[in-house]
């Protein structure tokens, strides 16, 4: 398979969970938000000198390599490595990014205040993660054993996810009447346990039952 066949069967996937194009790099801050969403869910690639619509512009200039590198190693954190390949492609350069899932989430990327925001890929959105993210990422890191007791909290929770699904954090805590810190607990310890799931609908998080196949 020569270089143009293979950027172009990459291309004729689309934009996807696992792949992003980027017509150029102009902005290290936005492109580490790309970065940290592919590293915080299951990796994936960035085609700059792509156009959305897939036809190809080529990249400009080597500074956007540099960029890429800055945003990887400068705006993330941790730093993340990242594996770039440049391919000639209709006398073009396309520059591929590929970006590893990390072991050690979340991936934050820093905005221009220096605050840091982590990212997931939903589909082809690079999407803020929510508050469940990054619970159970905390208690990943950790290695913190999964106890589900079924207090009355847990056994409400649940009923109230029986009767309400799909629920989104917000109302979850209404009904509940608990604090914000112990629902985003409960639901991430619940997700972990494999009992809910968390689902995203119209740029929101909602939690539901998993169904189970026997």
């Amino acid at each position: 398979m020569t270089h143009s066949d293979y950027i172009h069967r990459l291309i004729s996937e689309g934009e996807h969970v696992h792949q992003d194009f980027k017509f150029e790099i102009s902005d290290a801050r936005k492109i580490a938000k790309s970065i940290s969403a592919f590293a915080n869910t299951e990796g994936g690639r960035l085609l700059v000198g792509v156009k959305d619509n897939g036809k190809i512009a080529g990249v400009r200039s080597e500074e956007e390599i540099y960029m890429i590198e800055a945003a990887a190693q400068r705006y993330c954190q941790p730093p993340v490595d990242i594996h770039t390949y440049i391919y000639k492609v209709e006398g073009k350069d396309v520059l591929e990014a590929v970006i590893d899932e990390s072991p050690q989430k979340p991936v934050y990327a820093l905005d221009a205040e220096e605050r840091k925001w982590a990212y997931v890929r939903i589909k082809d959105e690079n999407i803020l993660a929510s508050p469940i993210h990054l619970n159970i990422w905390r208690h990943n890191r950790t290695e913190e054993k999964i106890v589900v007791t079924y207090t009355p909290h847990e056994q409400e929770v649940l009923k109230l996810l029986e009767q309400h699904q799909p629920i989104t954090l917000n109302q979850c805590q209404r009904l509940s009447r608990m604090n914000r810190k112990q629902i985003t607990s409960l639901l991430a310890d619940f997700i972990r346990f494999g009992l809910v799931e968390e689902v995203f609908h119209d740029h929101t998080f909602y939690f539901r039952l998993k169904e189970h196949i026997d």
